[in-house]
């Protein structure tokens, strides 16, 4: 798997601990401090023997992140992180607080290979994956900082998560461990902008959390104008497997849909979105984009999202606006570490 001992289950630290001669019930001990007690050293785990302290270190190194820069909104409390990860890379996470609690927004993936032309992610280009436990730690980081307890995640950050499939599952069985953090699956919302064969290996895993499209225009040149994925997945192929889904699993499926004044948001594009979804177990988030500077769209009007929703309306489709939240932080995926690394060259 890798020998992040913070992205590994109880059964893993227990074969490793044997191998440094520790007892199995060890390995729960050390799972619980790194899990639930939010441990970022073995110095902080009181239970460990000392002597273990040091092999621990330098087999199996605590791979955190560290708050580079940390941004709050005056507006609404919005909490935006740029972290640093171990090997200098950097990646963003934004809190926001409900009335049910606080939402975390993670990362997946430092960069991101998608190219969606609206999203400040793709513009610094791909860099790596992201480990489970970095994934964790991004929420673990965050906690400790605000000293609260998120219930909700959202995988909307930097990166495609199904790009990165294998290490969020891990992620998933990790946050939802009994023996650690504990969150809900079904407080869990996973965002892909629509790789398919991975929508029906999630089909398969029947997970409870919520699977969100970023869908963004019901026309498969326009859509593919903005997101270069819909040239591989096409948007009746996608759909395909989001009906697949939504049968299989009967879990309601979010659509994303980014308003993009001009461009997607026309009562067009709206009929036909409406005629797209028709009898599918699903609801619409209209989301009012926040403006990026490298982004050549800018958001549409209050008036036009309106009228947008009262068409989808009007053809039985469910539709939700998202808050807008953090737009005086630069809270678009992003945005926090294009000024970083740009403001270093």
């Amino acid at each position: 798997m890798t020998d992040d001992i913070k992205s590994m289950l109880i059964p893993e630290i227990e074969t490793l601990l044997k191998d440094l001669g520790q007892p199995s019930y060890r390995a729960k001990q050390m799972f619980l401090w790194l899990h639930k007690n939010r441990a970022s050293s073995y110095s902080e785990m009181t239970n460990i023997p000392k002597s273990l302290v040091k092999p621990l270190e330098e087999k199996y190194p605590l791979r955190g992140c560290k708050i580079s820069r940390k941004q709050v909104s005056a507006a609404d409390s919005t909490v935006k992180y740029l972290f640093e990860l171990y090997d200098g890379e950097f990646v963003e996470s934004v809190v926001m607080k409900y009335k049910y609690g606080y939402t975390v927004c993670v990362s997946t993936q430092a960069g991101c290979k998608m190219g969606c032309s609206f999203c400040a992610s793709t513009v610094g280009g791909f860099r790596r994956n992201l480990l489970p436990g970095e994934i964790a730690g991004e929420i673990y980081e965050a906690e400790k900082d605000l000293n609260i307890n998120i219930s909700h995640i959202v995988l909307m950050g930097m990166g495609e998560p199904l790009d990165n499939y294998e290490n969020v599952m891990r992620f998933l069985e990790l946050i939802t461990s009994e023996q650690g953090h504990n969150i809900s699956m079904r407080n869990i919302s996973l965002s892909t902008c629509g790789i398919v064969p991975r929508i029906y290996d999630l089909m398969q895993k029947h997970l409870g959390l919520t699977l969100s499209i970023s869908l963004h225009a019901p026309f498969d040149d326009m859509r593919s104008g903005i997101m270069p994925v819909n040239g591989k997945y096409h948007i009746d192929e996608l759909l395909k497997a989001c009906k697949e889904y939504a049968r299989k699993t009967s879990r309601r499926i979010s659509f994303e849909y980014a308003m993009l004044s001009g461009v997607n948001d026309t009562d067009e594009c709206a009929i036909a979105l409406a005629n797209r979804l028709k009898g599918m177990l699903c609801h619409v988030n209209l989301i009012p984009v926040n403006e990026v500077s490298e982004s050549p769209y800018h958001p549409s009007s209050p008036e036009r999202i309106k009228k947008f929703t009262q068409t989808l309306e009007k053809r039985g489709i469910t539709v939700t606006v998202r808050r807008k939240l953090g737009s005086d932080i630069d809270a678009s995926c992003g945005q926090l570490r294009l000024r970083h690394t740009e403001g270093k060259h």
